[in-house]
């Protein structure tokens, strides 16, 4: 278990690192579209080079950050009867999610998009638009995001493992999502409250003023 934990932590670092550069990506590609924008509207020139370069940026993003996100917890959850249940349920929830679904739909992916990733680079192949950019870098962002989203799922695999022996602390902490969504219920209802007290004040002093 110490050497997969071991490989675990070298795969999120590498995934913290991958998907804290990706977000850059979003910046960029907000730059693009703003310098895009502005050489049309007054130079009356349009690329399509460009434009498929903003949605190469964001795919990037997207696809790139997929794995930290994972790494995080942070993708979307339908929290109906997930945030209910105890801890260790959900543990069991994301080792079933991981094994069965994760993993395979990410393997099957790698192995699609690997042969034609291939073909594209043998052929050159470019977008069938006018001045459109290459096919190629693009798919090989897709099959990189689905190669890192893999290994994260395995990284995660042997952190839950290790979670339910005992092995290493909760890096998600005992709450769950239904607990910090009442959490943060709670906090948002002491702050309307404390805002509606300090306008009760304000309007006091006024009155007496």
């Amino acid at each position: 278990m110490g050497s997969l934990l071991a490989l675990s932590r070298g795969i999120d670092r590498i995934n913290t690192l991958i998907g804290r550069t990706a977000s850059w990506l979003i910046l960029l590609a907000i730059f693009v579209s703003a310098v895009n924008a502005v050489v049309r509207k007054v130079f009356s020139v349009s690329s399509n080079a460009w434009l498929e370069l903003q949605w190469y940026l964001y795919g990037g993003a997207f696809l790139l950050a997929a794995a930290y996100t994972l790494l995080e917890n942070e993708h979307i959850r339908i929290d109906v009867i997930y945030g209910r249940w105890s801890r260790r349920v959900q543990h069991w929830i994301d080792l079933v999610g991981t094994t069965l679904f994760l993993l395979p739909f990410s393997a099957i992916m790698i192995s699609l998009v690997y042969p034609s990733l291939m073909s594209s680079w043998r052929t050159h192949e470019i977008s069938m638009n006018a001045g459109g950019l290459l096919i190629w870098p693009a798919k090989a962002v897709l099959l990189a995001g689905f190669v890192l989203l893999f290994a994260q799922g395995l990284s995660e695999l042997v952190k839950k493992i290790a979670v339910m022996r005992g092995v290493i602390p909760d890096p998600h902490g005992p709450a769950g999502t239904h607990d910090s969504a009442l959490h943060e219920a709670r906090l948002m209802t002491v702050g309307t409250a404390q805002d509606h007290s300090r306008d009760e004040i304000s309007d006091d002093r006024e009155n007496r003023a």
